[in-house]
């Protein structure tokens, strides 16, 4: 719904649109902070940094995001951010898809606890 906050362990996100198709967020990560390496079934992304820095892993491949830059995340792709600076990351999730519930979120590999165990 939009307007509506989370704090989390890694920063934090505001609702900004959520309609047909599409949800919009606005996504802070504090510095040293990770999102969970992770996939999703139902949706694609696409981020858009507007203060900060931070290191994308996509599919295994690491790039550098800074102000103003870009990346689509593809549905069903591995992907993660994490901010290396010494500001918060601040960055534009669009989501599009059928479907938006935390649990079309399959954690890969989570600093907080949150991805299930392989042993």
């Amino acid at each position: 719904m939009a307007g509506e906050s989370d704090e989390r362990p890694w920063g934090s996100f505001t609702v900004l649109d959520d309609g047909d198709g599409h949800k919009v967020k606005r996504i802070v990560v504090r510095p040293g902070k990770r999102l969970s390496y992770q996939r999703h079934a139902r949706r694609s992304e696409h981020w858009f940094v507007v203060h900060g820095r931070g290191r994308l892993v996509l599919d295994g491949r690491t790039s550098e995001l800074t102000e103003g830059m870009a990346a689509d995340i593809p549905m069903e792709s591995a992907h993660r951010i994490e901010n290396d600076g010494s500001g918060d990351l601040v960055f534009i999730e669009v989501q599009h898809g059928d479907y938006f519930g935390e649990d079309d979120i399959v954690r890969l590999e989570d600093d907080f606890g949150r991805a299930p165990s392989n042993g």
